[in-house]
């Protein structure tokens, strides 16, 4: 086993810290975690070719879709780009056929925000151009809710005079997605002038979230909420995506965990190798197509014994912060990376639910 001793994780700070280890197959697991207040109990599974099954006391998660090819261009907004995740409650009066004049308004109110001035009625040479546009191939079967994607491109300073192409001359700065990607009935129990897309993606500056944020709220009633990720669905996502079957891995296991109570911010990264990782939890899991909350347990319970084996760190006493495997990565505070396009429905449907838990 390759083992990385404590060392600096930025130059700056002798403080902050991290921990990685790199680990070979694990095959005991008899012995009961230490510490299961991050599981909770209960027994859960998920239906044949469901990526996710109900995360603890959730719902279950929609079928991963065969992208067709002519969706491969959409899907490259989404996957591997970092994305910080929000929950939105029902938009009110929202129309798919207004994109147009929601894109016009907005790019008067980020116009007007950034360069601080008046924007006149009908105003069409903006600095700032939003759009917003259908983005169908993020639609669960069987729903009427089609994701939405928002764009913010920013025109040059500088325009060349004899290039009348404007549109390649801008720069997309900020990209939102609004999108409803699993199987809740819930949106069938709200009134017509209700439009449900409770999951919002963002991946751009913070100035730009915060004024489309503004705008969505006073034009739809909406309300906004940052959408973390506590340790039980971390752990739940640990397990299944190590288990996932792919052509290639291209990324490591790896569990990153807050230790509490220190006078400095102390991380412990414990790093396994994918293939290892996956014979761990082909090891545990018995039933095809159906996860067991016990298989999860052991799957954690096994990682912290071999820790603790080389160590003597109990990591059921840390807080587990971070997941990361060659499906995709998320972290505690919301951030999540999609690396694998086949896996995008399935990841976006469980962050759904998640965002759908905080609205009902």
């Amino acid at each position: 086993m390759k083992i990385i001793c404590l060392q600096d994780a930025t130059a700056s700070t002798s403080k902050y810290r991290r921990m990685k280890t790199v680990g070979r197959a694990i095959t005991n697991y008899e012995a009961n975690l230490t510490n299961t207040a991050y599981l909770s109990r209960g027994l859960l599974s998920i239906k044949e070719r469901k990526l996710f099954g109900q995360t603890p006391a959730k719902l279950k998660i929609s079928q991963n879709p065969d992208f067709q090819e002519e969706a491969s261009y959409q899907i490259q907004f989404i996957v591997t780009k970092q994305w910080t995740l929000y929950s939105i409650t029902p938009l009110h009066k929202f129309s798919y056929g207004k994109l147009w004049e929601y894109s016009k308004q907005l790019s008067q109110v980020i116009t007007a925000h950034k360069e601080k001035r008046f924007i006149l009625d009908g105003e069409t040479d903006l600095m700032f151009q939003a759009k917003f546009s259908s983005f169908s191939v993020l639609k669960t079967k069987g729903k009427k809710q089609t994701a939405v994607l928002i764009e913010i491109m920013q025109k040059p300073l500088m325009v060349d005079d004899d290039d009348d192409d404007d549109e390649e001359e801008s720069k997309v700065v900020w990209m939102g997605c609004l999108c409803y990607a699993c199987t809740s009935d819930f949106v069938e129990t709200l009134p017509e002038d209700f439009t449900c897309l409770p999951l919002f993606l963002v991946h751009g500056a913070q100035g730009f979230s915060n004024i489309v944020e503004a705008w969505l709220q006073q034009t739809f009633d909406c309300y906004f909420s940052p959408l973390h990720i506590n340790p039980i669905h971390l752990a739940w996502m640990a397990a299944i995506w190590s288990g996932c079957n792919m052509d290639h891995r291209v990324h490591a296991t790896e569990l990153t965990f807050s230790v509490p109570c220190l006078p400095y911010p102390l991380d412990i990264s414990y790093a396994i190798h994918s293939e290892d990782a996956k014979d761990l939890w082909d090891s545990i899991h018995s039933i095809q197509g159906e996860v067991k909350q016990e298989e999860v347990e052991l799957f954690m319970k096994a990682l912290y014994k071999h820790f603790h084996r080389h160590f003597m760190i109990h990591l059921s006493s840390t807080q587990l912060v971070k997941v990361s495997t060659s499906v995709a990565s998320l972290h505690s505070l919301g951030k999540v990376k999609i690396h694998q396009a086949q896996y995008l429905m399935g990841v976006l449907s469980l962050l759904t639910e998640l965002a759908l838990s905080k609205i009902m």
